[in-house]
């Protein structure tokens, strides 16, 4: 795996009259996390280039299912990433799963054709490690869409860009609220994590045992301490049916 570019994250960005999106969001962290089982760690290469994002495994009929940000599968709009493999309870280079690579990646058409930063989540399907799908070797988070505005989040990622350096899981907790511009519909918790936490899944409440409902997708340069992610509505819950199918 090419950890080289780690601080590199692509993803939209968009000068809006508020201020500019960019996918290193700031703010406050809860710190370093021992490895999680079901939440791991990103490599794909995406326009000729190698990056990192964050994932989650999440429940699906197949058993194969990998949450992320839709930026780490698909330029947004354009071409998809190749060399996707997921490695969960990834630490300082260790990966006591193995790694599972993609075989199919799906986003949001908003996402895809559009840019649209609203709807910026993904879902990898992989194949099989050592004979075992993903779900019985790491376990998987349930998903929940149509929830709720503002609730209580826990984030999880693998943030690479300094003060970090994308071998270790941090997390971040808060209350969500919306997007002080009013141009996504997205929301924010307080959170510090950097580029390479993208796709790192949100948990309702406290710790990564709940229901995941959004992912670690942007931050404005203009307002520091906030992560954003994307609001998991009937569109976002209709990709991660996709990929099952």
């Amino acid at each position: 795996m090419d950890t080289s570019k780690a601080s590199k994250v692509p993803g939209q960005s968009a000068n809006a009259k508020a201020g500019k999106i960019s996918t290193k969001a700031g703010g406050k962290t809860r710190g370093q996390e021992a490895p999680v089982s079901h939440i791991g760690k990103v490599f794909f290469t995406l326009g000729g280039q190698d990056y990192v994002c964050s994932g989650n495994s999440v429940v699906s009929t197949n058993e194969s299912t990998v949450s992320t940000a839709g930026h780490c599968l698909n330029e947004g709009p354009g071409a998809f990433a190749t060399r996707w493999v997921f490695v969960p309870a990834y630490e300082n280079g260790n990966a006591p799963y193995g790694s599972f690579a993609a075989t199919e990646l799906v986003t949001t058409a908003q996402w895809s054709d559009d840019g649209d930063i609203t709807y910026d989540t993904g879902f990898a399907v992989v194949s099989n490690s050592n004979g075992t799908t993903l779900t019985d070797t790491v376990g998987a988070s349930g998903v929940a869409f149509n929830q709720p505005r503002g609730e209580y989040y826990t984030a999880y990622g693998y943030p690479a860009a300094s003060p970090f350096n994308g071998e270790t899981l941090q997390s971040c907790a808060g209350s969500a609220t919306d997007d002080p511009f009013g141009q996504t519909q997205s929301q924010g918790i307080p959170c510090n994590m950097t580029g390479g936490s993208s796709g790192g899944p949100w948990f309702l409440g406290s710790g990564s045992s709940s229901y995941q409902n959004s992912v670690n997708s942007f931050g404005y340069n203009t307002v520091r301490n906030t992560m954003f992610g994307p609001y998991w509505g009937s569109v976002i819950q209709q990709a991660y049916q996709n990929a099952q199918s």
